[in-house]
């Protein structure tokens, strides 16, 4: 199959959109609304048809992304910030690796995402109620796939409730992006790309 550049650079900047914004919660308690928004919608939509698609059809919902993207790129230290981020951004795709070949943990999660698009009938999308679903999600089957995303951040920020159901239900939001790269056969691709900016 033909490399899609367009669609690997999508998935990735989504990705690491999800890693800022795990990054900015753990340090200062708080992140972008609007990029955490579109990445918490994200999660409800189990069949995209395109990697745009996950974030409404809207290049600009992805800024972030795309603005941490090219810093993993483009830095040249093993350490501090954006070594964090590539070091999440990795931990999220190797997840999704060992979440698509369990069946079991596959159809656990398309049905609690199932359940967490009926609770939105009566929640807000980022009310505790839905904040927490999401967390969950993200501690009984995504979790315990190994290996755990190590957060580093504000031992004070990190001890609040809601900063840290926003820190588990963030990564669950990615998990669209990372199908799409490894159902496009993308995988080595944009695996490499991290790799080889974290060995820089």
């Amino acid at each position: 199959m033909a490399k899609n550049y367009q669609e690997i650079t999508l998935a990735l900047a989504g990705i690491c959109q999800s890693a800022h914004l795990v990054q900015q919660l753990a340090q200062q308690g708080h992140c972008q609304p609007e990029a955490l928004t579109v990445s918490l919608r994200s999660v409800l939509d189990l069949n995209p048809g395109s990697t745009l698609a996950v974030f409404g059809n809207n290049e600009a919902n992805l800024r972030l992304g795309l603005e941490t993207l090219m810093a993993v790129l483009n830095s040249s230290s093993r350490q501090g910030a954006g070594a964090e981020l590539t070091r999440y951004t990795l931990s999220m795709m190797v997840l999704e690796r060992k979440l698509s070949a369990s069946k079991t943990a596959m159809a656990t999660l398309a049905q609690r995402i199932t359940q967490l698009d009926r609770q939105l009938a009566h929640y807000e999308l980022e009310s505790d109620t839905i904040l927490s679903a999401m967390a969950a999600i993200y501690v009984d089957v995504i979790s315990p796939l190994g290996p755990r995303i190590q957060v580093t951040g504000s031992p004070a920020v990190l001890q609040n409730t809601q900063v840290q159901s926003k820190v588990r239900a963030t990564p669950v939001s990615r998990y669209p992006c990372c199908r799409i790269v490894a159902a496009g056969r993308w995988w080595p691709t944009a695996t490499d790309v991290l790799a080889s900016a974290f060995a820089a």
